[in-house]
């Protein structure tokens, strides 16, 4: 089975992305992840990852603000992941957790002392290789 499942790089005016930790009880509990999720029946991947944000970190992006990034296929043991990661520089509100997970404003050369989900690690190293050591998103 395929899962299909959005993640969104939110980058702020200084260059850092934000970064959710798994809460307890979540499988990957700890580790460290970029937020999305599933797509829902009849959403488009951008309409997917608005509503997450909204639902995950009570934020409030505008489609025509997220920008395809990157995507990745990861096989797990019990599906194969299909994942599209976005870049987002502009949306209304604060970050807040919703969910109970810890949030880290993070610049993208140190996600390398991060711990992140399968899924999300070629992801992180994409965003280093583009954005980190001073090199900002225009």
């Amino acid at each position: 089975m395929v899962l299909l499942v959005v993640a969104c790089a939110l980058m702020d005016a200084d260059g850092r992305i934000l970064i959710a930790q798994r809460p307890v009880g979540k499988s990957f509990s700890g580790l460290w992840e970029f937020p999305g999720g599933k797509l829902e029946e009849g959403e488009t991947p951008e309409q997917a990852i608005v509503r997450e944000l909204r639902e995950e970190i009570g934020i409030e992006p505008c489609e025509r603000c997220l920008q395809p990034f990157s995507f990745v296929s990861h096989a797990y043991a019990e599906f194969h992941l299909l994942m599209t990661l976005f870049v987002c520089r502009q949306w209304d509100g604060f970050a807040r957790s919703k969910e109970g997970q810890a949030f880290k404003w993070v610049f993208p050369e140190r996600f390398n002392t991060f711990n992140f989900v399968p899924a999300d690690i070629e992801l992180a190293r994409e965003l280093k290789d583009r954005f980190g050591r001073g090199r900002r998103f225009e």
